[in-house]
């Protein structure tokens, strides 16, 4: 029987190819691998897969709004620090209004002829540049109708030539930074 056995294996394969059975996709299954079901089962499935694609939904619902929630609360981190940022900056800056006050009211009784005046006003307008680059600005008051927003009234008094609640002339300049008001500006208002 060994001898059987190395003839065999020493004897060339035959040439032809070997065929094997390849499943896809397309083609059915196999008649044993179908199996029946009962209409009733047939039901029972069918509805499974209706809850299913239900629940579905509902779990892509929920990370919908979970993920429009999370980029709400992102804007709103945003928002607040933001506003943390200009409500530090605005501390800052509203201590250094004073000394632009007194250096509008030095430049306002100045003499004319002397040299070192030149200087405050070199340094005026650089108090006023780095104000402004920090988004601080005056708030217009002169000529304008009296708001209680941007404006703060120390006096009410006749003025001819001016309307009943403009103003007359501004004691202290009032300032904003962005849009909210730092420090309102004291005003005189026509009555």
């Amino acid at each position: 029987m060994s001898s059987k056995k190395t003839k065999q294996n020493t004897e060339p394969e035959s040439q032809e190819p070997i065929e094997t059975p390849v499943e896809t996709p397309a083609e059915p299954a196999p008649a044993e691998a179908v199996q029946v079901v009962s209409q009733e089962e047939f039901d029972a499935l069918k509805k499974q897969l209706e809850e299913l694609q239900v629940q579905a939904a509902e779990y892509k619902d929920g990370w919908q709004r979970a993920v429009a929630d999370f980029q709400n609360y992102r804007k709103r981190v945003e928002r607040e620090n933001g506003e943390v940022y200009q409500n530090a900056v605005a501390g800052i800056i509203k201590r250094y209004l004073p000394i632009l006050d007194d250096l509008e009211r030095a430049l306002a009784a100045r003499p004319a002829d002397m040299a070192w005046v030149e200087g405050i006003e070199l340094i005026y307008r650089k108090l006023q540049v780095i104000l402004e680059a920090e988004g601080v600005k005056r708030i217009e008051a002169e000529g304008q109708v009296f708001d209680p927003n941007l404006h703060e009234a120390i006096s009410q008094e006749p003025a001819e030539g001016h309307e009943s609640g403009q103003v007359i002339a501004v004691v202290q300049n009032g300032y904003k930074l962005g849009e909210r008001v730092i420090r309102p500006a004291m005003v005189r208002v026509a009555q």
